[in-house]
């Protein structure tokens, strides 16, 4: 199994990238995975000047690659102004939209208030099923206030993140065994 993680946060040290880290670790601990962490911090100039779907910088290229090959993929986003960062947005308009057909996907978001959560249901998941990507029915939201020196600090979100990953994971089971009975 190969996942790919990717954590939307421009900023670092970042809750989200740690929320992300959170649901991966959580995965690794369940099956064997080749697992990546995609940091859009770590590239966001090269992402941010990246305008043509044929000249890619090798970091966007590499982050592309992996993509394709994972079976699944964890986004994590904090909310600003009540959507996903512009640069995720940007990362998934230069993504070629036939890479992520059939992949599972786990949802994540961070953000100061409640307000923010619903930006899991009515724009993350919006983008993800238009790639044909399915996605965990439960997603997870965390406030900043569950998080201590940037660490999931919350039973609650632990509980959700458990959750969704193992949701996850079963979609992943029978879509390889509808596969395997074709």
């Amino acid at each position: 199994m190969k996942v790919v993680a990717i954590s939307g946060s421009l900023s670092a040290p970042s809750r989200t990238k740690a929320l992300v880290e959170n649901i991966l670790n959580n995965v690794t601990q369940k099956v064997h995975a080749k697992h990546t962490l995609i940091d859009i911090a770590q590239f966001a100039p090269e992402l941010g000047s990246t305008v043509t779907y044929n000249d890619f910088p090798k970091v966007l290229f590499d982050a592309y690659a992996a993509i394709a090959e994972a079976d699944l993929i964890i986004i994590g986003t904090p909310v600003y102004k009540a959507s996903y960062t512009g640069l995720l947005k940007h990362f998934f308009d230069l993504l070629d939209p036939k890479l992520l057909v059939g992949k599972v996907a786990v949802l994540a978001a961070t953000g100061g208030t409640d307000q923010h959560a619903l930006v899991l249901e009515y724009q993350l998941r919006p983008l993800v099923s238009f790639f044909g990507v399915t996605t965990a029915p439960t997603a997870i939201y965390a406030r900043d206030n569950e998080f201590i020196d940037y660490r999931l600090h919350s039973e609650a979100i632990e509980a959700r993140v458990n959750t969704a990953v193992n949701q996850a994971l079963n979609l992943l089971e029978s879509k390889t065994a509808q596969a395997l009975a074709a």
